[in-house]
């Protein structure tokens, strides 16, 4: 009976306290890494876009100088002769590039992909190394190859048709823009070469060899069968090829140092060229900054557009 008493007596044991969650402290490495990253985008990305947009709706004389003129920057360039001149020598040279030169990178990357052999590796490095040097020295090597009666293209085009030994390149307007592409194309055929090769490796060679069989040629496997398995490099080797085109600047002049790139008859004038001189000849950086953005805008819409078209061409 004791027993029992002392049993009911006896305190009953405390229940357990419940321990609170500890705040976790922010983990700050995170954030420490990518400030670098994001510091560097701020101050050179950011920054100078918004400043360039609020520049293309200013005159200016200098970098000292502003006054707010609205929309009538863009108004000027909309009836300026000479930005059309720009942009036309631009377009013509993006259409090139798009249907010669990448025709060609095509052509070198299908010749390399069925070669075997050492001399593979060799010819791909000596396609792609004049990309290796730069504009400017690729520039003014062709600024030579095109002088009269010297000149080894004016040599080659003697010998291969009989005239053009005193024809001046450079000083011809309606040679000029010819003489920039045949420069490009070396600078740049074995650059996009590079693109479509490592494309071409990828493709199922069995879906080329069920087509053969089937009866299709060597043009029907490739337009039905190799093209389609690469489209997505195609795509992005000609938007990138157009951007490159539209920002057309040291070859030109490079080629025409004594006219800072123009030529005759502004036959040579590209668009960056003309930013060039309005923006920091002339001093109107917000006039630079409108023709830089209207760049921008005619890129990414024709870049939307090839876009579109290879969606629409793969459904």
């Amino acid at each position: 009976m004791t027993h029992g008493i002392e049993e009911q007596v006896r305190p009953a044991k405390a229940a357990p306290e419940i321990e609170q969650p500890r705040r976790r402290r922010p983990n700050l490495a995170p954030y420490a890494f990518l400030a670098p990253y994001l510091v560097v985008t701020g101050v050179f990305v950011a920054y100078p876009l918004v400043h360039a947009a609020v520049l293309a709706f200013h005159q200016t004389n200098g970098p000292a100088s502003r006054a707010f003129v609205g929309l009538d920057n863009f108004r000027y360039l909309l009836t300026d002769p000479v930005f059309h001149k720009a942009l036309w020598n631009t377009t013509v040279f993006a259409l090139f590039s798009l249907f010669l030169q990448l025709p060609l990178s095509m052509a070198l990357a299908l010749l390399l992909n069925t070669s075997k052999g050492r001399m593979k590796s060799i010819f791909r490095l000596v396609l792609f190394s004049p990309n290796l040097v730069g504009q400017i020295f690729v520039g003014i090597l062709f600024s030579v190859l095109f002088t009269p009666r010297y000149g080894l293209i004016n040599r080659f085009v003697h010998a291969l048709v009989g005239w053009g030994l005193e024809e001046r390149w450079l000083g011809n307007p309606s040679l000029v823009m010819p003489a920039i592409v045949i420069t490009s194309l070396w600078l740049w055929v074995g650059f996009n070469m590079i693109y479509f090769l490592a494309a071409l490796q990828s493709v199922d060679k069995s879906l080329e060899e069920a087509a053969r069989v089937d009866g299709a040629n060597r043009f029907q496997v490739f337009w039905h069968v190799t093209l389609p398995s690469i489209r997505h490099v195609v795509v992005f080797v000609v938007v990138t090829s157009l951007i490159g085109s539209y920002q057309l600047f040291e070859l030109p002049l490079a080629l025409m140092p004594d006219s800072y790139g123009r030529g005759p008859d502004d036959a040579g004038l590209t668009v960056i060229t003309y930013l060039y001189d309005v923006g920091f000849t002339s001093g109107d950086l917000g006039l630079g900054s409108a023709v830089g953005w209207l760049l921008a805008v005619i890129i990414f819409g024709l870049s939307l557009l090839q876009i579109k078209v290879a969606r629409v061409a793969e459904d």
